[in-house]
């Protein structure tokens, strides 16, 4: 039901192409997945991801427990029908979002006791529970509850930290009953190489039909992000699927690929897109300056969509002064079809054997 394939391997690094099986379809890699929080893609339905090539969609375990609730997910026939999205989906397991929440948050071995951003609820979510939710709201990737250290926390936090995941793991393994869904473990680790080391080599003995990388962009630098990075990736088995955890900018994702990835998710694209940030060639752009008032050129026709290519900058523009919603929507939509348009050139040069004169040509503009 679960199968990842190795298509195609680079001759120049460790980038490859992929299709991971899921009982919703299969997903081609390296893919990147929009983030759709709270059950949707901010702006955005189910018909505008699949005219944008979505392959597979992340939902939020916290932001879904805490409201509608998980239960009421499932009454209504799971995610997919909930909301007409028939491709995959990938739940994280809200660890992350859990250990956010700051000074309310309280971590034991047997698990997490937070308060409700909504409305300073107190709740208790176990590895168990974590599991439970996950096989009510029905995704086809779910992942395992884990204890995410912050950035510059000392090596003995890092440790606790990682203990702790290696056995939440365990006991999400045990827990687990659904054959329809598949679970991912988390390296976790910090920035610490042995830690690292050994939260890889641990988690790949478990030999679950993908691995992720967890712990990165949570605050640190880029050397600090691709030099964890780096300390992970030997250990990995190299017939799963990689996942890393919250990253999805162009520049990231290339790096990322070069290194053996193979799936990303951030909301970044969504979020960028609602304060008016773009990204086209040369960077990444603020569509309320005031040097696109009068600009007649499209947002970017390297993209191969229309909300890159048929409305001016100029347009756009006074969308966002007018405060307009559909401002929000063609943003929303450009950003989301830029990183696929890269990914599809990306996959293009990985297969033709020229992905790194590719990923050397696009950074050297883009970075200018």
């Amino acid at each position: 039901m679960f199968d990842f394939k190795i298509l195609k391997e680079s001759s120049e690094c460790e980038a490859r192409l992929g299709e991971f099986t899921t009982p919703h379809g299969n997903i081609k890699t390296p893919v990147f997945m929009p983030v759709g929080t709270k059950a949707t893609v901010k702006s955005l339905d189910y018909k505008d991801l699949e005219n944008l090539g979505a392959e597979v969609i992340l939902t939020n375990t916290y932001h879904m427990a805490m409201r509608p609730g998980s239960e009421l997910v499932k009454k209504m026939g799971g995610l997919h029908k909930w909301m007409n999205w028939d491709r995959p989906i990938l739940t994280d397991s809200g660890g992350f979002q859990v250990f956010s929440l700051g000074d309310t948050v309280k971590i034991t071995d047997e698990g997490v006791e937070f308060q409700s951003h909504i409305n300073g609820d107190k709740h208790f979510i176990t590895p168990e529970r974590a599991i439970e939710i996950q096989e009510e709201l029905g995704a086809d990737i779910i992942m395992a509850f884990d204890e995410c250290a912050p950035a510059g926390v000392d090596e003995k936090h890092a440790r606790k930290a990682m203990e702790r995941t290696h056995d939440w793991i365990e006991r999400c393994i045990k827990a687990k009953t659904r054959e329809d869904q598949t679970l991912f473990p988390i390296v976790q680790g910090s920035s610490f190489k042995n830690l690292r080391e050994e939260s890889a080599k641990f988690m790949a003995a478990l030999d679950l039909p993908g691995i992720a990388i967890g712990g990165v962009s949570v605050g640190e630098n880029f050397e600090e992000k691709f030099q964890a990075i780096d300390y992970v990736m030997p250990h990995l088995p190299k017939n799963k699927p990689h996942y890393l955890m919250g990253v999805g900018t162009p520049d990231d994702i290339l790096h990322a690929i070069e290194r053996g990835i193979d799936m990303f998710d951030c909301v970044l694209a969504t979020r960028l897109a609602r304060h008016g940030a773009f990204w086209d060639l040369n960077g990444r752009h603020d569509i309320s300056n005031t040097c696109y008032n009068t600009d007649p050129e499209p947002l970017c026709d390297w993209v191969p969509h229309y909300s890159s290519n048929e409305f001016s900058k100029s347009y756009i523009h006074h969308l966002f002064k007018e405060n307009e919603l559909l401002g929000f929507r063609l943003l929303s939509m450009h950003n989301i079809a830029f990183l696929f348009h890269l990914i599809d050139q990306i996959r293009y040069h990985i297969a033709e054997g020229t992905f790194l004169k590719f990923k050397e040509d696009f950074l050297k503009k883009y970075q200018a």
